[in-house]
C-alpha cells in the first residue's frame, strides 16, 4: 500500500516562501506522475503542479513563475517550492501520485492527508 506524507505547510506573510515535501513509502519510480493539488474552503480541489516520470512539468496559470515542482528519486520525495505567496494561495495542499495497476487494469490515484498553507495579507 502506497503512503504519501506531506510536510512543510504553515503560516507565511504575503510575498514569502514555503517549500512543501511529499515523502512516499516506496520508490517513486513506480509512479507515472506526481502532483500537488489544493483545496480552499468552499472551492473544488484543483491541480497546482504536476511532474511526470519523464520529468515533464505543468502548472496552473495562477502559480506559473512562482511555484516550482521537483522530485528527488533517491529520496522518494517530491517538492513544491512556493515563492511570492499570495493570500489566494491559502488552501490545504495535497500530494498525489498516479500508478498503473495491472490488478484493476487502469491508473490508480494515491493521496496524502494534506497540509495547510495560510498566507496572510
Amino acid at each position: 500500500q502506497v503512503q504519501l506524507v506531506e510536510f512543510g505547510g504553515g503560516l507565511v506573510q504575503a510575498g514569502g516562501s514555503l517549500t512543501l515535501s511529499c515523502a512516499a513509502s516506496g520508490s517513486i519510480f513506480r509512479f507515472n506522475a506526481m502532483g500537488w493539488y489544493r483545496q480552499a474552503p468552499g472551492k473544488q480541489r484543483e491541480l497546482v503542479a504536476a511532474i511526470t516520470s519523464d520529468g515533464d512539468t505543468n502548472y496552473a496559470d495562477s502559480v506559473k513563475g512562482r511555484f516550482t515542482i521537483s522530485s528527488a528519486n533517491a529520496k522518494n520525495t517530491m517538492y513544491l517550492q512556493m515563492n511570492n505567496l499570495k493570500p489566494e494561495d491559502t488552501a490545504v495542499y495535497y500530494c498525489n501520485a498516479v500508478e498503473w495497476s495491472d490488478v484493476v487494469g487502469r491508473e490508480v490515484d494515491y493521496w496524502g492527508q494534506g497540509t495547510q498553507v495560510t498566507v496572510s495579507s
